[in-house]
């Protein structure tokens, strides 16, 4: 309010001044005309001072004159700009007072826009300085884990929403990160963005020395060797936590670089709660820090400068000396961050509190904001998360929520005008497409064949070290939403390791989040590998989706099976002793496992083979598929499974599709059938061609659970063109198999036209 009246005074100061000053202008050029002459002293005096006089009267009205418009225009200039913000005073006073005040001054956040109240953090009255369109611009991030590699993801996508110049990514990972987001971005094919990954383990001797109280362990630790881990010719960087949202573009923030001043290195919002003030509890003992210091959860490092101060050595002998008293972090580098600026206040740019709202419990991050205008970057800097007390939670976390259930498919945008790095994936692709005939009914078909699905990899947290005998063995399954119910009751019949890949949007991907956090059954099993194909286009593609599956089996053997089936239980352990008994690791096998169904959404599963035979009798069971598609199943043989007590071999006909254990090592699945119709059968026949030897084994049985007809299958029974195109690329696909197996792959078409 002080502010606006400042402003209110100034503004009519400056209207009165010019209303006047013309007129006295006026009256003094009018009152100069009539002159009262001095008596003359003599009529020589009188004569001379008549002549000069009028001459230099009439020289220094002129130059009055000019004087006056130049003041008038220049108050002109000053009226028709935006009037100044209390903020911009306020900057302008800090960076040219006295850098040596104490930070109880400057601390509270109120320099740079924030001592005249809420409506200086409005970056509309702060002209930034402009960024260059195409000026790549650097992020760093810390990112270890299955949880942080999740929560990562929503970062990204607020980055990539708003942004306007390209990116370079420098992700600080562990392997099982690395491995995630490698695929994930490589899958994701955003325009304009580079990605690189340094070893987080190869750094962890660089901090492992600093004893660390805070739940981020070693990792928290990390972004204090960055000078020294990221490329030497990288001059400046933003330093980001997983826990960021952004809500604006980041260029804004990449062009605070330039208001850098002196010694000036990082860039910091101040912390906004009372911790390192130590009146949290009694006793409580922070590591020190200038007023209420600094956090880190957004940092601007310029890397060169830090360089050049040897960042290293003075990290490094403040962490020692402090620790000798200290004897632990608290609150991992920020502890050593604010100890380092503390001793040396002049390497600190203090950012506006907009930078980095923090919604842990019981800050002052209100302060930083009066309306959605005002908000650049949230940090869910609680341990509580989404969970932490604030008045405006509801409205953070909407926020949030919108990244991380946006489509991140709608971020492949072009950056126009600027040239990218040459992306040999992306133009093979664009090739391969441009070489699709558009006019050919079944072009949609061919093109899924080709699509790029954005991948993200063991999307909750997985561990299962393999059995040393090496008999191990994966159930490997894929599913889309409508199936998720299957999840419990197949934890329940396996209890082996299990590689699922799921077909999901990504606001689908959180329903499930919540559902499998919800479930005993899901969070008690750690051997679960969870893998998000994300949606695209309008075909299920179910060969990709086990192909993803298998991709990420780490057991010698796996079991190829379809979510909507039980496996006997006891069949994980009777599969690891076939395993031996067969001699799996020395010849090619396929061992069959024999399906049947039930039209019963309540079933009391057969425990044995014999309670199995019985239900068969009964009419309570069937062989699967024996009343609509009798071929897919019939070489098993069944007739002979009820009364074998061995395994026994059969031979592959047209249409055989059994679900089957194999190596690890056997060939995928054929991407060209989506959708319904032809997707198992292509691959046993491949299996048949590389000379795989089909056992049936005697004592294993699955059980086929009733559902849903699903979408594809309905729109193969419904569309002539679907069958028309599925019947053109079996015959594709039977052509191929000619050319690269020969003579050998012609009884398929000979079957094919026999049947």
């Amino acid at each position: 309010m002080l502010g606006m009246c400042r402003g209110r005074r100034k503004f009519l100061a400056a209207s009165l001044a010019l209303f006047f000053i013309p007129a006295l202008t006026w009256l003094y050029l009018s009152v100069g005309s009539f002159q009262v002459k001095p008596l003359p002293l003599s009529p020589l005096e009188a004569q001379s001072s008549t002549t000069l006089g009028g001459a230099v009267d009439r020289h220094a009205l002129e130059l009055r004159v000019r004087a006056v418009e130049e003041e008038n225009r220049a108050l002109r200039r000053e009226l028709s700009r935006p009037p100044r913000s209390p903020s911009a005073r306020l900057q302008n006073a800090g960076h040219h007072g006295n850098q040596s005040r104490t930070h109880s001054e400057e601390g509270t956040g109120e320099n740079e826009g924030q001592k005249a109240g809420t409506a200086g953090n409005n970056s509309d009255c702060v002209q930034q300085p402009v960024v260059d369109k195409c000026e790549t611009i650097h992020v760093a991030i810390v990112c270890a884990g299955y949880n942080a590699s999740r929560d990562v993801v929503t970062l990204v996508k607020s980055v990539l929403f708003h942004r306007r110049n390209p990116l370079h990514f420098h992700f600080i990972t562990d392997s099982i990160a690395q491995q995630i987001l490698s695929s994930l971005f490589h899958t994701w094919m955003v325009p304009a963005v580079s990605v690189d990954f340094y070893d987080a383990d190869e750094l962890k001797s660089e901090v492992s020395w600093i004893p660390n109280k805070h739940y981020s362990g070693i990792y928290g630790l990390m972004k204090l060797v960055l000078t020294k881990t990221l490329p030497s010719d990288l001059q400046r960087v933003i330093v980001l936590d997983t826990d960021i949202t952004f809500a604006t573009d980041i260029a804004e923030l990449w062009a605070v670089f330039h208001k850098f001043k002196g010694q000036q290195v990082l860039g910091l919002v101040e912390n906004q709660s009372d911790w390192y003030l130590g009146n949290l509890w009694k006793n409580h003992r922070p590591w020190p820090a200038l007023g209420r210091g600094f956090n880190t959860g957004v940092i601007l490092l310029l890397l060169d400068r830090l360089r050049k101060l040897r960042w290293e050595q003075m990290w490094r002998l403040t962490a020692e000396r402090e620790l000798m008293s200290m004897l632990s972090t608290s609150l991992a580098d920020q502890d050593i961050f604010n100890a380092v600026i503390k001793q040396n206040p002049f390497l600190v740019h203090q950012l506006p509190c907009f930078w980095n709202v923090q919604l842990s419990d019981h800050t002052r991050s209100e302060k930083c904001y009066k309306d959605v205008s005002d908000l650049k970057v949230i940090h869910w800097n609680s341990p509580k998360k989404l969970r932490v007390k604030n008045k405006h939670v509801e409205f953070f976390r909407n926020l949030y929520l919108t990244f991380l259930e946006y489509d991140g498919n709608l971020l492949r945008r072009e950056l126009f005008g600027c040239p990218s790095e040459t992306d040999h994936n992306s133009e093979n692709l664009q090739k391969t497409l441009s070489e699709l005939d558009e006019d050919d009914p079944c072009y949609e078909f061919r093109r899924e064949r080709f699509t790029v699905h954005r991948t993200h990899l063991y999307f909750l947290h997985y561990e299962h070290e393999p059995s040393p005998d090496n008999t191990d063995v994966t159930l490997v399954a894929q599913l889309s939403m409508d199936r998720l119910q299957m999840l419990e009751a197949i934890c329940k019949h396996w209890e082996g390791p299990i590689s699922l890949a799921l077909y999901l949007s990504d606001a689908e991907a959180q329903q499930f989040l919540r559902y499998a956090q919800g479930s005993e059954v899901l969070m008690s099993r750690g051997n679960v590998g969870y893998h998000i194909v994300y949606k695209e286009g309008q075909f299920y593609p179910v060969n990709l989706l086990r192909n993803v599956a298998m991709r990420h089996v780490n057991t010698p053997y796996m079991f190829l099976s379809d979510i909507d089936f039980l496996p006997m239980y006891g069949l994980y352990e009777y599969l690891r002793k076939s395993v031996v008994q067969l001699d799996m690791a020395n010849a090619k096998k396929a061992l069959v496992v024999p399906a049947f169904e039930t039209l019963r959404y309540r079933l009391s599963y057969p425990k044995s083979k014999a309670e199995l035979l019985s239900q068969l009798d009964m009419g309570t069971l069937f062989t699967f598929r024996y009343h609509v598609w009798t071929k897919g199943h019939a070489p098993t043989n069944f007739a002979k499974w009820r009364t074998a007590t061995t395994p026994y071999r059969v031979q592959w006909e047209s249409d055989f599709e059994p679900y089957v254990m194999v190596r690890r090592d056997s060939p995928e699945y054929d991407r060209r059938f989506v959708g319904f119709g032809w997707n198992k059968v292509a691959h046993i026949m491949e299996l048949d061609a590389q000379e795989y030897e089909f056992v049936v084994l005697p004592n294993a049985y699955m059980i086929h659970m009733p559902h849903a007809p699903s979408f594809d299958i309905t729109k193969f029974r419904s569309n002539k063109q679907y069958r028309v195109c599925l019947k053109t690329l079996k015959e594709e696909f039977q052509q191929n198999m000619s050319r690269r197996y020969g003579f050998a792959a012609l009884k398929y078409m000979t079957a094919e036209n026999n049947s």
